[in-house]
Order: C-alpha cells, then sequence, then structure tokens
C-alpha cells in the first residue's frame, strides 16, 4: 500500500520526523520508541513507522521536506515541536555527530 507525504496530518507527520530522528544514530531505543508512541494513537504510529521503516534516508527528507509546505505550521507549534525533536534527540543523554546533522538538516526544512 502507498502513502504519499501530500496526504499526512500534522500529527502523522511529527510522528513520521520523530521517528527519524529516534534513527538518526542508528539505534532507535526502546525508550524513543515508546516516547514517541505515547504522543499519538497506536493505529497512526504503527501506520507511520512503517511507512518510515519502507523509506531510505534520502526518500525520508524528500517526503519531510514536501509535507512541510502542505501543513501550515504556527511559531508556538514550531517551537513546541523542535521541543519534542529534542527530547528524542536526548533521551539517552548523548548527541551524536549524526544526531547534530539531523537537527541541522530539520531546521533547515522546518523554517
Amino acid at each position: 500500500m502507498k502513502h504519499k507525504a501530500k496526504n499526512w496530518t500534522k500529527t502523522e507527520l511529527q510522528v513520521y520526523i520523530l521517528l527519524m530522528c529516534a534513527n538518526a544514530d542508528k539505534e532507535e531505543t526502546k525508550k524513543e520508541l515508546n516516547m514517541i508512541s505515547s504522543k499519538v494513537d497506536k493505529e497512526t504510529f504503527d501506520k507511520m513507522e512503517m511507512i518510515f521503516k519502507g523509506d531510505s534516508e534520502e526518500k525520508r527528507l524528500i517526503k519531510i521536506s514536501k509535507n512541510i509546505q502542505h501543513q501550515s505550521y504556527s511559531v508556538m507549534e514550531l517551537g513546541a515541536f523542535r521541543k519534542e525533536i529534542n527530547e528524542v534527540f536526548l533521551s539517552d543523554n548523548k548527541f551524536t555527530m549524526m544526531e547534530k546533522r539531523l537537527d541541522w538538516t530539520l531546521d533547515n526544512i522546518l523554517y
């Protein structure tokens, strides 16, 4: 089943981005996944995780970039979302070079 990024809701997009953050260092921890799944219903999390796992890193960034253009985020929403991103990055008390690179890339896409 194909899912087009342009059809994603803000919540679906945020889950997808948070999954990418958890995967930035190629080690998705149970704590990171639990943190993300606690923010949404199981169906949404499972759907986005399935899509995420089927995509390459390049395809993930393209989907995120295209979908951001279809959403209207307020400054407050972006601030709250950045906080969630940082929580995922720092959940293991490390901020690796790969996570820093993704953080910088997401800043360029989101803002």
